[in-house]
């Protein structure tokens, strides 16, 4: 072993002993006051440290091809990161500069949003007017190569290699699950617009608002979306589907302003946390973009983080009725830390809807169930009408128009009613 590999050895030791003598040091008290068996657990660490340093000795001397010091050290960290849970990890510059990018108005790449789905990476949304939504890549496609080299069920890792200078091509493998079909398509990178709400008047007075993901941007243009749908119905809105199937969340603050724009008080979703900053509360303030119009909101399996905030927050006040199937049930919340290099997205808190139910692990039942799954049907197809198209569309729409019809009635008995 040479001297520098040993000597990062003996660094990477020598933290972990002393962060081990600094945490028994802090618990001393306890510790002594505490049986026989908690003081030996006590001493774990040490010995973790010297398993750690035995390892990666075996490996620098042993293992078939050399390795870099600083990438075994960086794998052991991500090893570290991601066994907390599914959704925390270690960021290299690239993939921090990735995150940076998703939460932004665009990007240079091909126009797809993905996710780990088991040993693969799935296909969530293609963006309208991308590289890959014109080139007929779908939602559900997976993909198992990118310029021919296996991806597996790393979505990061996926997401860097589809990104590149405008310009520039990229070769994607896609399966079709359903069929079994395999096609290759070769993309050339744009710059992609990240539009991230859709609209659409589903029948005079009746509107639909569409949001693939939540972005630094998705606020203003929900606001210009139920703008546009108002311009199209001179009567006034009297409903409107509001969908977020196979929306991933995002940005935390965005999906709070999307449901505050439906609410005119109460609360939208708290948090708890070990440190003060992942302890919060998040209030609707007055006034609802629809003046107390009717909605129903469309979920899924895809449905979830920010999404299922919304979702919760809508259901829980009976603002809304849910409709379609269990919602993915992310219920953490992640903060992502710039380190010396790279970064560490790190789950700090577990959110709670309204009624203070954690979400996390379970989803959101809808108030009606809709058993088999509706891939959202693109609004630009220039076709028949959207309701005709997507079936839970058309269920929501009916809803709408019963609950319409039922406040209408009651209108009117109420005004036969006799005076008293």
């Amino acid at each position: 072993m040479s001297m520098r590999s040993r000597t990062l050895v003996a660094l990477v030791v020598g933290v972990v002993l002393g962060f081990s003598g600094a945490l028994a040091a802090g618990a001393l008290a306890q510790r002594q006051a505490g049986p026989p068996a908690a003081r030996a657990a006590d001493s774990l660490p040490w010995e973790d440290a010297h398993l750690f340093a035995e390892v990666f000795e075996r490996i620098k001397r042993d293992y078939v091809d050399e390795e870099d010091d600083h990438k075994l050290v960086e794998n052991a960290i991500r090893g570290m990161v991601s066994g907390l849970d599914p959704h925390s990890a270690f960021l290299d510059n690239e993939e921090f500069e990735e995150i940076r990018l998703s939460t932004m108005g665009s990007y240079p790449g091909v126009g797809i949003e993905v996710a780990a789905d088991g040993s693969a990476v799935k296909i969530l949304h293609a963006i309208t007017g991308s590289p890959a939504a014109l080139a007929g890549i779908r939602a559900g496609d997976l993909i198992s190569r990118i310029d021919g080299v296996e991806v597996g069920a790393d979505a990061q890792a996926a997401i860097v290699r589809m990104r590149g200078d405008a310009g520039t091509t990229v070769r994607l493998t896609i399966r079709r699950p359903r069929t079994g079909e395999v096609k290759i398509y070769t993309l050339r990178r744009a710059e992609v617009a990240v539009h991230s709400v859709e609209d659409q008047t589903l029948a005079p007075g009746y509107g639909y608002v569409r949001i693939t993901g939540f972005s630094e941007t998705t606020p203003q243009d929900l606001d210009a979306a139920v703008a546009a749908l108002k311009r199209e119905s001179p009567a006034g809105l009297k409903g409107l589907v509001l969908d977020l199937r196979d929306n991933p969340g995002g940005v935390l603050e965005s999906g709070v302003a999307v449901a505050d724009a439906f609410l005119d008080h109460g609360v939208i979703v708290t948090a708890d946390g070990r440190t003060p900053d992942a302890r919060f509360r998040m209030d609707a303030t007055p006034g609802d973009v629809l003046n107390g119009a009717p909605m129903v909101v469309l979920v899924d399996g895809g449905t979830a983080s920010a999404a299922e905030i919304v979702a919760g927050a809508l259901k829980d006040h009976g603002r809304a009725e849910i409709v379609g199937q269990r919602t993915y049930g992310k219920g953490t919340v992640q903060t992502v830390m710039p380190l010396s290099r790279g970064a560490l997205k790190l789950t700090t808190s577990r959110y709670f809807t309204p009624s203070g139910v954690s979400i996390n692990g379970k989803g959101i039942l809808p108030d009606l169930v809709v058993e088999h799954a509706q891939r959202p049907a693109d609004l630009d197809s220039g076709g028949a009408p959207l309701a005709s198209r997507d079936p839970e569309v058309r269920i929501a729409l009916r809803a709408l128009e019963a609950g319409a019809r039922r406040s209408r009635a009651d209108d009117v008995a109420m005004a036969m009613a006799p005076v008293p």
